[in-house]
This record gives structure tokens, C-alpha cells and sequence, in this order.
């Protein structure tokens, strides 16, 4: 976990374990990762009413501990959950190591 920053606060101990988190939203909901620009990118995701909750709960623990990140998450018509996410430039290669991690587990799952 070499991309984590410096301004992350999680505890050493406890990153494996978010970031499993993340991986099992991913693995069970992506549809679609979208690479808005180097320091915005979208996650469609696809689920039960829960996924929503999912994604929120972890944006808002997320957002916690690394301050940078700016996520916001809606519902779509069609039923999708949109996570938008952004952060500063000097951020922009932790959200670029976040969008492949998330391009790769989705794709493992495939």
C-alpha cells in the first residue's frame, strides 16, 4: 500500500482492512469506472438498496481520515449509485491508484 499518503490518518493496522472493504463494494457493485480528469473520477455502481448505504458509509469514514478525498454519491434514475470523487492535484496519484485498484478487482471478478 505504497500509494497510501502521508495526510492519510487511518492507523497502519486498520488500512488492510479498509481497503478490503472497498475491494468487496467494488468486486460486488462496479458497473463502470470513469476517469473524469486526473483529479476526478467516477464509480458507477449496481446493487441491492444496501450498495448505496455502503458506498456512503465508506465515502464519509474515507473522507475522515483523508481529508483530501470529496466524494459525493445519488442515485441515478436507472436505479445506479453514482460516486463521484475528487481531490487536489497533489492528491491526483492516490485517485489514479484508487481508479486502477478498482478497474482491477472489478475486472478479477469478471
Amino acid at each position: 500500500m505504497t500509494w497510501v499518503p502521508d495526510a492519510c490518518t487511518l492507523p497502519a493496522t486498520e488500512q488492510p482492512l479498509r481497503l478490503a472493504e472497498f475491494d468487496a463494494l467494488v468486486a460486488e457493485a462496479l458497473t463502470s469506472v470513469n476517469s473524469v480528469s486526473a483529479t476526478h473520477a467516477q464509480l458507477v455502481l449496481d446493487g441491492p438498496e444496501t450498495t448505496e448505504e455502503r458506498a456512503r458509509d465508506l465515502a464519509a469514514r474515507e473522507a475522515g481520515c483523508c481529508s483530501f478525498f470529496t466524494f459525493s454519491i445519488e442515485r441515478a434514475a436507472e436505479g445506479t449509485v453514482l460516486v463521484d470523487i475528487t481531490v487536489p492535484e497533489v492528491h491526483a496519484a492516490v485517485l489514479t491508484a484508487l481508479v486502477e485498484r478498482a478497474t482491477a478487482t472489478a475486472g478479477a471478478r469478471s
